[in-house]
């Protein structure tokens, strides 16, 4: 059983419907209210493939983590998710739009090897699913690429991004997703994870911290937060755009008051408390 069925809880949140509410409430009611389709971008479906390679990478024997070996991951994870969701295939109008696709794919997997000796490494958890319950009853959950676990039993959260590493002021929300999950764990074990670490493996960089209980009491004090402007939007139905450079990127924009559109009316839906998933989607690799 899941900790939502075990206990009575509020609500549940990830850290990619919270990044969602925090951008905007409008996508926010698109996505978990309405629940629109949306057409995954190639840049999400290529974090999708670079995550399951560097995932099954550490299937092989210590001695067998080759940059060759990564790489010929690619076709088959890339097979695979084709025949886990057939509509991927449209994303490219030719098979060279496909291959440059797999070769910045490949420049990704290989970069990896730059960043970290994979190795030296025996990872406790991949893909690894947690979820906890705050004392408010805010049930939260996602999925973490990588727990890392020292002999001294000290935890280190591991984050792939395909994409380049944030400039100094989008430093704090690039790390709340970790701290959410930095929070996630101490609520479920007890203990802080000693650093979390961001690797983009878009331009090479690292970025890691160091978090503290003050810092996982903080992100807990914005995360009900963020629950409860989520439901006084649901209570009042009030859902504001919010206008961003994200906006380039948005699927909705024809139905965005931001854009000329209107959204149609709200329907009778609240944020449920829907079992886990499977899996993560391509719209949580950003």
């Amino acid at each position: 059983m899941t900790l939502a069925e075990e206990r009575a809880v509020i609500g549940a949140l990830s850290p990619s419907r919270a990044g969602d509410f925090m951008t905007c409430p409008l996508l926010y009611r698109f996505r978990v209210i309405d629940q629109l389709p949306e057409r995954p971008s190639a840049a999400a479906v290529r974090g999708t493939l670079v995550h399951a390679v560097l995932e099954r990478l550490y299937d092989l024997p210590a001695e067998a983590r080759t940059v060759a070996a990564a790489q010929e991951l690619l076709e088959p994870q890339w097979r695979r998710l084709l025949t886990e969701e057939p509509d991927y295939a449209g994303l490219f109008e030719t098979d060279e739009e496909r291959d440059a696709w797999l070769t910045q794919a490949r420049g990704m997997v290989e970069r990896y090897f730059t960043l970290e000796d994979p190795q030296r490494l025996e990872p406790a958890e991949r893909e690894m699913y947690v979820e906890a319950v705050l004392d408010s009853g805010l049930l939260l959950r996602g999925y973490i690429d990588r727990l890392d676990v020292a002999p001294t039993g000290e935890t280190r959260i591991v984050d792939y991004k395909t994409g380049t590493a944030p400039g100094r002021e989008w430093e704090a929300k690039a790390l709340f997703q970790m701290k959410f999950y930095a929070l996630a764990l101490w609520r479920l074990k007890g203990q802080v994870p000693r650093m979390l670490q961001l690797m983009y493996l878009g331009n090479g960089e690292i970025l890691r911290y160091v978090p503290d209980e003050a810092d996982l009491r903080a992100t807990e004090r914005k995360v009900e937060a963020l629950w409860a402007a989520i439901e006084r939007a649901v209570r009042t139905r009030e859902w504001r755009a919010r206008r961003s450079r994200l906006c380039d990127w948005c699927d909705h924009q024809a139905l965005c008051p931001e854009f000329g559109g209107t959204p149609p009316p709200v329907p009778d839906r609240e944020p449920g408390l829907s079992a886990r998933v499977n899996r993560r989607s391509a719209a949580d690799e950003i």
